[in-house]
């Protein structure tokens, strides 16, 4: 399983940027994504979740600006509008798949511990 983000960049306070991850090497089975943050001296955190019947979850900090979406099982987008200075941080999505995605029924996990498959970040910097 491979996961490879993009769309990272600079972007001034109050605008806006969208991330997209592609997943590669999900044959079989359901697939539940997510995005994650890690700020500079900070720990890494939960931005937002999808599943595959369309339920998503937030980070308190960042609900009603950002939003996830799937244009298909295998590829996610993060689309973050009214940017703040703090949301500076390598992005990264994270997947889990297969009979794992049971274990999560009716809710859309934004653990950091219950993701399997992690891409290697994409840096988003939020500066005038």
């Amino acid at each position: 399983v491979r996961l490879v983000e993009s769309g990272g960049g600079l972007v001034q306070p109050g605008g806006s940027l969208r991330l997209s991850c592609a997943a590669s090497g999900f044959i079989f089975g359901d697939n539940i994504m997510g995005w994650f943050r890690q700020a500079p001296g900070k720990e890494r955190e939960g931005v937002a979740c999808i599943k595959q019947d369309g339920m998503t979850a937030y980070a308190e900090s960042v609900k009603g600006r950002f939003t996830i979406s799937s244009a298909h099982s295998e590829n996610i987008g993060l689309e973050m509008n009214s940017q703040k200075p703090e949301a500076t941080a390598v992005y990264s999505c994270a997947a889990i798949w297969g009979i794992r995605t049971a274990a999560f029924a009716g809710r859309c996990p934004t653990g950091i511990g219950e993701y399997d498959y992690w891409g290697q970040g994409a840096q988003v910097t939020v500066s005038p």
